[in-house]
């Protein structure tokens, strides 16, 4: 979770609606994780103290919530060393910021130089492009090198991607995609005996009834398809993953792997 979205200070009364939600799903036991506090996209390039600062603000705004605060994701799939040394200074279990796919970076890039040329420059960043070669499975990563295998107390939950092709098999590709290609991406993942499936709050925005701004809708398609189409496509999603797979917090898998690795 973003900490901004729960700091009263920031966002007042919107914050304490927040903070209520957030504390009936830890305790339904729902798993907290680190997203950073106001999700910039260059994080992994703030200078150390700066990104340091970034990050504990989250961790304690969230840990009031949810206690004890184990696990990160960067923004934008990006990690540094200094993110990197701040996670293990914490004392965190796991980060699962990596995202190995090749084919979402190149399509990113090229819609981002689109929109350059278009004079409508894009706030996305791209990741460093080693990552795209990262393992793609769980693994400790090298502290100087977090794309690379090395003896960090951290474990690393890489994004699922397919075998092979690297493909995305995250919420927005699986719900946007046709059923029988939807069905195909979850059935290769059993390959690999890990899916560390990832969703974003936007996956279940409804354009028009969420107000979003017609700038916003012209950029993402995803944002034109109706919610009631999306709705189906998740529960379609989660019964075939389920199907396949034991679910799991995320915790909970990386103590498992951090006994394994």
């Amino acid at each position: 979770m973003v900490g901004e979205d729960v700091d009263p200070a920031a966002l007042g009364a919107r914050a304490r609606a927040a903070r209520a939600l957030y504390l009936e799903l830890s305790r339904a036991g729902h798993e907290l994780g680190n997203h950073s506090y106001s999700h910039p996209y260059d994080l992994a390039r703030w200078p150390e103290a700066r990104a340091r600062e970034e990050v504990v603000r989250a961790h304690d705004l969230i840990g009031e919530i949810g206690g004890r605060v184990r696990g990160f994701r960067a923004p934008g799939y990006d990690l540094s060393p200094a993110l990197m040394a701040e996670l293990e200074r914490l004392g965190y279990l796991y980060d699962s910021s990596i995202f190995p796919a090749p084919g979402y970076y190149a399509a990113k890039a090229a819609v981002m130089a689109a929109l350059a040329l278009a004079g409508r420059p894009s706030g996305a960043v791209l990741t460093d492009p080693r990552a795209l070669l990262a393992p793609a499975g769980p693994y400790r990563p090298a502290a100087n090198a977090p794309w690379r295998r090395g003896t960090s107390p951290l474990v690393e939950l890489p994004v699922a991607v397919t075998p092979f092709a690297r493909v995305p098999a995250i919420g927005t590709s699986l719900i946007l995609a046709p059923g029988w290609l939807r069905a195909r991406l979850i059935h290769s993942m059993r390959r690999r005996g890990f899916f560390n499936l990832e969703l974003h709050g936007i996956d279940l925005v409804d354009a028009d009834e969420d107000g979003i701004p017609g700038q916003l809708v012209a950029r993402q398609p995803d944002l034109r398809v109706p919610l009631a189409r999306k709705l189906d496509a998740l529960e379609a999603v989660l019964d075939e993953v389920q199907g396949r797979f034991a679910m799991a917090r995320m915790v909970d898998l990386a103590e498992r792997w951090s006994r394994e690795l």
